[in-house]
């Protein structure tokens, strides 16, 4: 320990992927990759490292550049990843002639503050969803804007869409739109070695791909899942709430990270 790595503090910013639905701690609150790799980090670093997430579920790009870009940039961290557009996406006016602009700004803001920043292309969640004629080319686009915007900016990437990995169903909550506690040690350990910081190996490792299941038994948890988590947010949707109404960020300001 100490030294090992040159970021003395982290900053999380984004959405339910960064904040870390759904891998939950025994208490109930989310832990999630970025967790798992602040605390990584500050094993590498030594006690006076510090960590804060600023994600919050349901939250749209605007939200996140008004609310956290500047927080995190106050801050004066060393290295932030962002992690936005994926809720935006989803949205029947979603815009893709203003948000890439937008986009490409919003990371030239944070390179110039002489932080490194991490930046992702999404994993496949479409191949478990509905809506995947309206809503895959956009994720193809932010996909692509996100790897170019990446390299103009001398940002760091972590490609999850290449890992053919996500498409295993395990790596996904029951809701099918975040990640499991594997998937988040799996995308941990990605952006430890885009990072160029080694990891436990077991993060990389993830349950065998289920076998098929039968197409009635599929159909009937086609309509579990339709009733538990797409009938709430489609009502969300329509009523113009968010998951993430009444949430706030789980850790607001650079804190030390108390290791085990």
């Amino acid at each position: 320990m100490g030294g090992a790595v040159r970021w003395r503090s982290y900053v999380a910013v984004g959405d339910s992927f960064t904040e870390g639905m759904d891998d939950a701690y025994p208490d109930g609150t989310y832990r999630g990759w970025a967790d798992l790799v602040a605390t990584r980090l500050a094993a590498e670093a030594g006690p006076d490292f510090g960590y804060a997430n600023l994600a919050i579920r349901g939250r749209l790009f605007p939200n996140i550049v008004a609310e956290q870009v500047p927080a995190a940039l106050a801050m004066k961290p060393d290295l932030i990843s962002f992690a936005a557009g994926g809720n935006d996406v989803l949205r029947r006016n979603f815009d893709a002639g203003s948000f890439v602009p937008h986009f490409d700004g919003v990371i030239g803001e944070l390179r110039a503050s002489g932080a490194d920043v991490v930046l992702f292309r999404f994993a496949d969640v479409m191949a478990r969803l509905p809506g995947q004629r309206l809503v895959a080319p956009r994720v193809a686009l932010l996909n692509r804007v996100v790897g170019e915007i990446a390299e103009r900016h001398g940002a760091i990437l972590v490609d999850l869409y290449a890992d053919d990995t996500y498409l295993n169903p395990l790596l996904w909550s029951t809701d099918r739109l975040h990640l499991s506690a594997a998937g988040h040690r799996r995308v941990a350990a990605q952006v430890l070695t885009a990072l160029g910081v080694g990891c436990d190996e077991e993060w990389l490792m993830v349950p065998p791909h289920p076998a098929p299941t039968p197409w009635l038994a599929a159909r009937a948890a086609d309509l579990r899942w339709a009733g538990q988590h797409l009938a709430p947010w489609i009502k969300r949707r329509l009523t113009g709430r968010s998951s993430g109404d009444f949430v706030t960020a789980k850790r607001p300001t650079l804190g030390p990270i108390t290791l085990d």
